[in-house]
């Protein structure tokens, strides 16, 4: 296998690294995903652009009761070429007083950067614009992804002023969120790539250069435009950054710069360092790794 397939499938691995999580293609009616709470309500397939495209849409969970509820949104990875909103982790945050969302943004053969990137601060304003009706606290918003949904997570915790990627419907809401969790996500594309591609060839087939049109050696401006650390303020939302020490995908040298800017800027930061952790796997399933990302979004949500 080459390692550019390995880089693109890797970065698929959600379906293994929680009990309760997988990646599927959206089917045409979805049905409620195993591991629903009784009574918790299911609202797939919500479009947050009005007349947008088909991957510009997605799923709500609520709990059975409560109001005023802190809200958990997922962006799932799949090297911005692949993944769906479909079945998310976190549905156990339902049992606990929260919200949860899940969404699809359009891939980088549809478009490319920035547009994952105003998808997802679309669906933030939608979700925020519709808090009231959904029974939401428009104030505590968080977000948590993995691998390239890392990536996008880490974005929107540090664009949240920066109004060239807010585009498109409700535009006087707000995109800001409250809370980061980053599982494992690309930082540095021009770095990224550097580490892996080792020919021209294996560079432009790469996921980095195909979310921003070419090869990212000859394209260091787009790709530095993608770089969360670019935007980092020092009223940025505090973040959770969770990232393997065995992982082969994404090098834990791109968490690290990630975080050693958000701690100079005064940034609350935490990053955790699996023990064992690949790029996903079950390291990151253990109650321990578990209990530390529900403590955070508690502390910061609630």
């Amino acid at each position: 296998m080459s390692l550019t397939v390995k880089y693109a499938r890797s970065f698929l691995c959600l379906a293994t690294f929680l009990a309760w999580s997988s990646l599927a293609a959206d089917p045409p009616t979805p049905a409620a995903p195993p591991g629903l709470p009784p009574g918790a309500r299911f609202l797939p397939n919500i479009k947050y652009v009005s007349g947008g495209a088909e991957r510009q849409g997605l799923d709500l969970y609520l709990p059975a009761t409560g109001t005023n509820l802190p809200l958990i949104v997922w962006i799932h990875g799949g090297g911005w070429m692949e993944g769906s909103k479909e079945k998310p982790p976190g549905l156990k945050f339902l049992n606990h007083g929260f919200a949860l969302a899940s969404l699809n943004y359009r891939l980088s053969q549809d478009a490319i950067f920035p547009a994952q990137l105003i998808d997802c601060k679309a669906a933030i304003r939608w979700l925020r614009a519709h808090a009231a009706e959904n029974g939401i606290d428009p104030h505590h918003i968080g977000v948590w992804g993995a691998s390239a949904g890392g990536h996008l997570v880490a974005l929107l915790g540090t664009t949240g002023e920066v109004k060239e990627f807010d585009q498109g419907d409700n535009p006087g809401v707000s995109s800001r969120v409250q809370a980061v969790c980053d599982w494992f996500g690309p930082t540095d594309l021009v770095q990224l790539t550097k580490s892996f591609a080792t020919n021209t060839q294996q560079e432009s087939d790469s996921p980095p250069s195909r979310l921003i049109g070419g090869p990212v050696s000859q394209n260091v401006e787009k790709a530095e435009r993608a770089n969360p650390i670019h935007y980092i303020t020092k009223d940025d939302p505090p973040f959770l950054i969770m990232h393997g020490d065995k992982d082969d995908v994404v090098p834990l040298e791109q968490s690290q710069l990630l975080d050693a800017a958000l701690q100079r800027a005064g940034v609350p930061v935490i990053l955790r360092v699996v023990p064992g952790g690949e790029h996903g796997g079950a390291a990151f399933r253990e109650r321990e790794e578990l209990e530390r990302l529900y403590d955070f979004f508690v502390k910061y949500l609630k």
